[in-house]
């Protein structure tokens, strides 16, 4: 194999690639990236066996052929050389080695061949459609701080993404939540989405989508089956995942919907108050009190430890008193998503869960267990 190419171009398609090895890796050839120089091009691949990101970039290819070199040393090695350079990369008879040449620079990496490199064939994808980037990438913002960590509950670790009926038009919505806060949003379903199957995109596959989305073009193409999803960005990457296999649980069942006590809060300043207040709460309790009067609401923290602390707001809200506490830093996650001036909170009692939503009707929306204080 012997391709000469950008070291921009290179570069940029290494940092996509790159990121979905793992840094330790019991199987050697995982901790490579796949290099096929064509007619097409350099093609560069790499796979942690649950997502697989290829991308296809413009080089002079003098010999085709193909190669695997460790992922995480070739792209420090092109991140260091100078902007505007002209990469060479060349593999011998044996291809044991891969030489890399740029200027007066020259490094010799050890290579294993193409040929046990894994391919995670996506298989039959029945389902397809496209997405404007920004739509994508808005279902993604708005609810991956609700995915959970927890292993155990291995079907909260990603967004579902489903299509459903709203008030006679189809809906695509996407949740997530890690059972002490729920985030949903929702939007027209494309066309060609309807009869989709409800999917679960894992964390490591949305972080991903989440990057590749804001270099990918204006639109992304989807195609998806139970199993696996393939996303192909305008840029030329192709991503593809494993889904979770698991059922989501019934959300809507978590959604309150007799909540009668409202509250509207001038978003920003509500926001500001709870970071302040909350300096003074213990890191594992991070308990905000939230006393609330007609028109009035005063935030309060208590810790034994390291002292109190007050706020007191003007609100929007007529109904009867009514004290209810919530983790400070979930707040903030809620409020930092919303995307209106003003924040709308749906209270039952203290011990019921909350609705967030920017106004009625919003298309997000958000739901917040209270904590006791």
């Amino acid at each position: 194999m012997r391709v000469t190419v950008e070291r921009a171009a290179l570069l940029r398609s290494l940092g996509h690639v790159h990121r979905v090895v793992e840094r330790r890796n019991t199987i050697p050839i995982l901790s490579n990236v796949l290099l096929r120089a064509g007619e097409a091009g350099l093609q560069l691949k790499a796979t942690d066996l649950d997502i697989e990101v290829t991308e296809t970039i413009p080089a002079d290819v003098v010999d085709a052929g193909a190669t695997t070199v460790p992922a995480h040393v070739i792209y420090d090695i092109v991140r260091k050389l100078p902007d505007g350079a002209q990469v060479s990369l060349e593999t011998g008879a044996d291809s044991g080695q891969m030489t890399i040449r740029s200027g007066r620079s020259r490094f010799s990496l050890g290579a294993l061949p193409e040929g046990d490199f894994p391919d995670l064939a996506a298989g039959e994808l029945p389902n397809g459609f496209s997405l404007p980037a920004a739509d994508l990438k808005r279902l993604i913002d708005k609810t991956q701080f609700a995915i959970s960590t927890e292993e155990t509950r291995y079907y909260l670790n990603g967004i579902y993404l489903h299509t459903i009926e709203v008030e006679g038009s189809l809906k695509m919505r996407a949740v997530a939540t890690d059972g002490h806060r729920l985030a949903r949003v929702e939007m027209d379903a494309p066309d060609g989405s309807r009869g989709m199957p409800g999917i679960i995109v894992p964390r490591k596959a949305v972080a991903e989508i989440q990057k590749l989305v804001d270099d990918g073009g204006e639109s992304v193409a989807i195609e998806l089956s139970p199993a696996k999803i393939r996303l192909q960005f305008a840029s030329g990457v192709t991503l593809i995942s494993k889904l979770i296999d698991g059922t989501f649980p019934d959300y809507q069942r978590v959604i309150p919907t007799g909540n009668d006590k409202r509250l509207t809060v001038e978003r920003d300043p509500f926001a500001k108050a709870v970071d302040r207040v909350s300096t003074i709460s213990s890191e594992r309790g991070r308990a905000v009190k939230l006393g609330l009067q007609e028109g009035r609401l005063a935030l309060s923290v208590n810790n034994p430890d390291s002292g109190s602390a007050t706020e007191e707001l003007d609100v929007d809200y007529e109904a009867a008193g009514l004290d209810i506490g919530f983790n400070a830093r979930y707040l903030l996650d809620i409020t930092s998503q919303l995307e209106g001036d003003t924040a709308l909170f749906k209270l039952a009692d203290p011990g019921s869960p909350t609705v967030i939503q920017d106004r009625e009707g919003a298309s997000a929306l958000y739901v917040l267990m209270p904590m006791r204080v």
